[in-house]
């Protein structure tokens, strides 16, 4: 497709997110471009993936690449306490070199490209994702991650952060961000630093932060006490915590587990990570509810320190089987276009003049698209994923080579 010749391709279904699904559709590509979406099979069709799915490329708003190498560590349990297993990852992230990072950085990534995702979120503690992101051949938000929750070390934290953002050179594809880690390790005050960069919290992640923001007691204060992190007079209100979050929009909430829905709205965004809420016997999500209120709401994995995998598509087939009545469209744009404003990228839909991002994946045959690709078992198959109008080698993140 380097010569900029049109190609068509056709499938079961074409799922464009932009419109219903198109039994049989055709997307014709030119370029790095789509020039159109077409319902009916008319001229040349270049290649024909038979039983699948052909939607737009997916994406994972919230990931920790640098904890790849944490899937050897116990899963998390209900009956420990959310400051408990951080502290597992603490002891795990102190134990690996650089170069150990770098290899589950890789690893990630590798993975990542694999589910067809062509746009991600990362957390990253120094960076370290940046240069291996950029060179990838999909788009990127790489949040440089923050603590401090004095105001002196959240001071020094946050500066050394712009500090690394003003030296990175952002792209049409790859931008980098903020993370002020959490609502009780980072200081409010700083949350809204360096203008309007992109941002990600983590926020009303587990009932102990609830009760610390609430009352000021519970398990995370002798953790933070433990760590050398304690500072009572910076711990927000949830109040604060709120108008802070507010004050530095666009920011958005990794997980959001145990945010009162009345606090949140348009203009919010929500990474809602399923099988990490789950892993951790969470009360159900509020996510319905944020939906019904106009926030918006996407998909991630988080890490693999609390999830078996970094599959997307498989947070929203597990979403599917808790709630088997919600719709098939909202998932996929949950899975796609919201990602897309989450992070602060136009796209996520199939139409002409769109970039050409997509992945097609393979599915039973079935006359409902929404069943067989959230409710049926996929075939062991590879998915195919487009990225700027070229076929992507799912494994090659480091150099950015197509097929």
């Amino acid at each position: 497709m380097d010569d900029g010749k049109p190609i068509s391709i056709t499938a079961k279904w074409v799922l464009s997110v932009a419109g219903p699904p198109i039994e049989g559709g055709v997307v014709t590509i030119a370029g790095e471009r789509i020039v159109s979406v077409d319902r009916h099979r008319a001229g040349k069709i270049d290649r024909d993936f038979g039983d699948a799915a052909i939607l737009p490329g997916l994406v994972n708003a919230h990931t920790h690449f640098d904890l790849t190498g944490a899937s050897s560590l116990p899963r998390p349990s209900p009956s420990e306490s959310f400051p408990d297993w951080l502290l597992r990852v603490i002891a795990f992230r102190r134990s690996r070199t650089a170069q150990q990072v770098e290899a589950d950085i890789r690893h990630g990534l590798d993975e990542s490209l694999r589910a067809g995702v062509t746009l991600l979120g990362d957390i990253s503690a120094t960076g370290a994702s940046w240069p291996h992101l950029n060179e990838a051949e999909l788009q990127a938000v790489v949040f440089r991650e923050w603590i401090g929750l004095s105001a002196e070390r959240g001071d020094a934290a946050s500066k050394e952060a712009i500090a690394w953002v003003n030296v990175v050179k952002p792209s049409d594809r790859s931008l980098p961000g903020l993370s002020p880690h959490a609502t009780y390790s980072a200081n409010t005050r700083s949350w809204g630093t360096g203008g309007r960069i992109p941002r990600c919290l983590h926020a009303f992640e587990s009932r102990e932060e609830l009760e610390l923001l609430q009352s000021g007691t519970g398990p995370f204060v002798p953790f933070l006490k433990s760590v050398g992190a304690y500072a009572q007079d910076e711990i927000p209100s949830l109040d604060a915590a709120f108008e802070a979050i507010d004050s530095a929009a666009p920011i958005l909430i990794a997980h959001g587990n145990f945010a009162p829905p009345d606090r949140l709205g348009p203009g919010h965004s929500v990474v809602y990570c399923p099988r990490t809420h789950a892993a951790f016997g969470h009360p159900p999500h509020p996510f319905r509810e944020f939906l019904n209120r106009g926030v918006n709401v996407c998909l991630g994995t988080d890490s693999l320190a609390s999830n078996p995998d970094l599959d997307v598509l498989e947070e929203a087939r597990f979403l599917a089987s808790k709630y088997p009545e919600f719709t098939g469209t909202t998932l996929i744009e949950m899975l796609t276009a919201n990602g897309h404003r989450a992070l602060g990228f136009a796209g996520g839909t199939l139409v002409a003049g769109g970039f050409a991002d997509l992945v097609v994946v393979p599915v039973e045959a079935a006359n409902d698209p929404f069943a067989a690709l959230f409710h049926r078992p996929l075939p062991n198959a590879t998915r195919s994923t487009m990225f700027r109008g070229r076929w992507r080698s799912p494994s090659r993140s480091d150099t950015g080579i197509s097929s």
